[in-house]
């Protein structure tokens, strides 16, 4: 696989079985993914970060959790540009993202987000980002 964004769509996934460090791979209902989903899922790498998000994903969300989970050092400026360059000077290769839950996605900074993940993946080659969705989520 060698493109910066995965999104796989599935049903129920049950919250409580996610690290806050990885997918635990066993807590996924394989029975209520399609086919495609289901490689989708069963590629995720098992050190793959998830990114913690509430209720409501927004810029402040996203980079106070994103620098949460990849260990952001102290100067880290809490903005795209700052987010980028501690991104891209880590050692995190891959990188989870559930919305499951999420009641309320600020369209406009998740479109950047997503960006920021799609740039550094380009000029670097990593991150490489999945996105899980519920099928009546909108997350493309």
């Amino acid at each position: 696989m060698s493109q910066a964004i995965y999104y796989v769509n599935k049903n129920n996934i049950n919250q409580s079985n996610i690290n806050q460090n990885c997918i635990n791979q066993n807590g996924v209902d394989q029975n209520n993914l399609n086919q495609s989903d289901s490689a989708l899922i069963d590629s995720i790498p098992e050190q793959a970060l998830n990114i913690p998000i509430g209720n409501v994903l927004d810029k402040k969300t996203l980079l106070n959790s994103l620098a949460k989970v990849a260990n952001f050092p102290d100067y880290f400026a809490h903005n795209w540009d700052s987010a980028w360059d501690c991104l891209t000077d880590s050692d995190i290769t891959h990188l989870t993202l559930y919305l499951n839950g999420v009641e309320k996605i600020n369209t406009e900074d998740f479109n950047v987000f997503k960006r920021l993940i799609e740039d550094a993946y380009k000029d670097f080659g990593k991150p490489q980002l999945w996105i899980v969705a519920a099928l009546d989520d909108a997350c493309e």
